[in-house]
């Protein structure tokens, strides 16, 4: 067997930390011969919890789990840690401005950047989950200097897996034929599902799903408000479906992409689509395995144009919020 891969979760304790570790411990994270190591930090009220969680794991007695560390530390979280997967973050209370929940989170993920660039691997790769995710990975890469910014990515695997479940439901084919599906801009009900980049069947989706105006209004509107339909259904926020984009969202960084398809995520902004420089942007990306780039030159109309010049002012707004926190 190789040595083990140490996995950072953060949050380890919460409702998607639990329906996530079992499935890095099992081998979907990393592959069926690669050996973990989880690190696992939490805060100190939920340390209780987590130690159920921790007996269940050795319960399971998986045989790629090398050991397990629970701890409330966070330099100890990511010593050696060559995946850290950012869930755990201060959660949006009523009444809450989002600026305000912003300048909250930007005290957790500070220091865990910092940690991060203190005694994480060489290879140390970075997703973030915890919203709003993608200003917070802004704040957590920012701050851990000397880890190039490529290593970090902000989840919209969630919304991706939501629309291409739309638009199997629309056409009335297994969501395995939808292909191509870009979430641009923010993780939040600014998004921009593209439909009209997509693929069903190797189709285009506009000739294959004719109802255009559905496209436009509809199946937008319904993948930007999934989040808040869920919660309002099951009394809290999706854990399972989100631990299950975790999963795809690494498997797509770690692995070589599908030749002709892509898959959403969130990467530092290099200008691509005249977005601004710096900010964590969902965009259709493709991988090698080792680095990501923004697939350019798709087309979009002027209501694309629109709806991604929207969701980009708002992260630029939510970088504004919090440039202050920010390294000089």
């Amino acid at each position: 067997m190789p040595s083990p891969v140490h996995v950072t979760v953060t949050g380890a304790g919460g409702q998607i930390g639990y329906q996530l570790i079992f499935r890095i411990a099992s081998g979907q994270l990393l592959g069926p011969d690669t050996p973990v190591v989880l690190r696992l930090l939490e805060i100190e009220p939920a340390m209780k919890a987590l130690e159920g969680t921790i007996m269940e794991l050795v319960d399971g007695a998986f045989p790629l789990l090398h050991s397990v560390v629970a701890t409330t530390d966070v330099k100890k979280a990511f010593e050696s840690c060559s995946w850290g997967l950012l869930v755990g973050g201060m959660p949006r209370k009523q009444g809450q401005e989002r600026k305000d929940l912003i300048v909250a989170n930007a005290k957790i993920f500070k220091p865990q950047g910092e940690a991060i660039a203190a005694g994480a691997a060489k290879d140390v790769r970075v997703l973030v989950v915890g919203n709003p995710c993608n200003t917070n990975c802004l704040i957590a890469r920012s701050n851990a200097k000397g880890v190039p910014a490529e290593r970090f990515f902000a989840m919209t695997r969630l919304d991706e897996n939501r629309a291409k479940s739309q638009l199997a439901i629309k056409s009335g084919q297994p969501v395995s034929a939808v292909s191509n599906l870009a979430i641009w801009g923010n993780h939040s009900n600014t998004q921009y599902p593209d439909a009209f980049n997509a693929k069903i069947g190797g189709k285009p989706a506009p000739e294959v799903i004719t109802d255009h105006n559905w496209l436009r209004t509809d199946f937008v509107t319904t993948v930007q408000n999934r989040g808040a339909k869920v919660i309002e259904a099951r009394g809290a926020s999706s854990a399972a479906s989100a631990a299950n984009a975790i999963i795809d969202s690494v498997v797509s960084i770690r692995t070589a992409t599908k030749p002709n398809d892509w898959v959403s995520l969130a990467i530092p902004s290099n200008g691509e689509y005249g977005i601004p420089k710096g900010i964590q942007f969902g965009y259709p990306v493709r991988t090698d395995g080792q680095t990501c780039k923004v697939v350019e030159g798709l087309p979009l109309d002027e209501q694309a144009k629109a709806r991604i010049k929207t969701t980009t002012d708002e992260l630029i707004g939510e970088r504004d919020a919090i440039k202050d926190l920010l390294p000089s």
